[in-house]
């Protein structure tokens, strides 16, 4: 099975992070985000991946460049100019050829962190389209429903109202787009992947229209991680048993001196935390350093802080 990762954002919330390393490629403990998102499909029976690109398409290729990632082998449609998510949707899954093969495929947004069951999501949407399925998006919960996307369905999961980012009180639904779906290639009939067009504002309502959207809530975890504290807090749930997957909070190249201290924190490969140093609720990336007696806090760090600094709440940048 196919699945296209919407990879080609400029991950401006995160910046000065992303100036230099696009989002999917930041660490997500011991990983990237992308290898954490490929490692679950791959569970979900797909073999291959297109990454849609757009913004920075270079780091994608040298970080994998036997072009597979936890078995996945992996494919690339670099956008010229930017197509928003559903041209971006419609011109990678062209590229390798997926509106003449017939296939169900999966779409993924390469900044969602979730233990969302593919395979799972599959069944439901195989299920879905004896009842006139062409496309089935993941729901999941939250408490502000109007920062996303809000779905409302029918008892058969047929969705009925697909309201984007919506005024408080305009709804009563809590469950939201969660950024992956299964489609039938029909589905690609709708994506011409030609010019800019958006499958949230346009592509689903054309869906909901036709009476062929459907949705799958889960409660599995769940979690945008594109805004500072949502992708610091997705770090630290792998180490602090928020989540079935977990990862070491040290990695094994990493040095840490002994008279350092490492409070819930994520230190990356080749990482180093000097004598006296304190690291709490905080992500040291791989190869950034701590110097003596500086005080790291709610912070994430791709650079270098100084000797007896004090960095707090803060995205310190190479």
């Amino acid at each position: 099975m196919f699945a296209v990762v919407l990879v080609g954002g400029f991950g401006t919330r995160l910046r000065p992070l992303t100036n230099t390393t696009p989002k999917p490629l930041l660490p997500l403990g011991q990983r990237t985000i992308l290898e954490w998102m490929l490692t679950h499909l791959a569970r979900g029976e797909v073999t291959d991946a297109v990454l849609a690109l757009g913004f920075k398409p270079e780091p994608f290729l040298a970080a994998f460049p036997d072009n597979t990632c936890a078995g996945v082998r992996l494919h690339y449609a670099i956008e010229s100019t930017p197509l928003d998510t559903a041209g971006a949707i419609g011109f990678a899954a062209r590229s390798v050829g997926l509106h003449e093969r017939n296939e169900t495929f999966v779409v993924a947004n390469g900044d969602i962190v979730t233990e969302l069951s593919i395979a799972d999501l599959v069944s439901a949407h195989r299920d879905n389209v004896q009842a006139g399925a062409l496309a089935t998006i993941h729901l999941t919960p939250v408490a502000d429903p109007t920062q996303f996307g809000v779905v409302e369905r029918d008892a058969q999961s047929k969705v009925t109202g697909f309201l984007e980012k919506p005024a408080p009180g305009t709804t009563t639904s809590v469950h939201v787009n969660a950024g992956t779906y299964v489609f039938e290639p029909a589905v690609l009939d709708l994506l011409p992947g030609d010019a800019p067009l958006s499958v949230e504002r346009t592509t689903f309502p054309q869906l909901v229209q036709r009476g062929a959207l459907y949705a799958q809530p889960t409660e599995d975890y769940w979690l945008d991680a594109g805004r500072p504290e949502t992708y610091r807090r997705g770090n630290l749930d792998l180490i602090n048993g928020s989540r079935r997957d977990r990862d070491d909070a040290v990695h094994a190249t990493a040095q840490v001196d002994a008279a350092a201290r490492i409070v819930n924190s994520v230190i990356g490969a080749g990482a180093r935390v000097a004598a006296g140093a304190q690291v709490n609720d905080s992500v040291i990336f791989p190869g950034a350093s701590v110097g003596r007696n500086a005080r790291v806090s709610a912070a994430c760090v791709m650079g270098n802080v100084a000797s007896e600094a004090v960095v707090h709440d803060s995205l310190v940048a190479d």
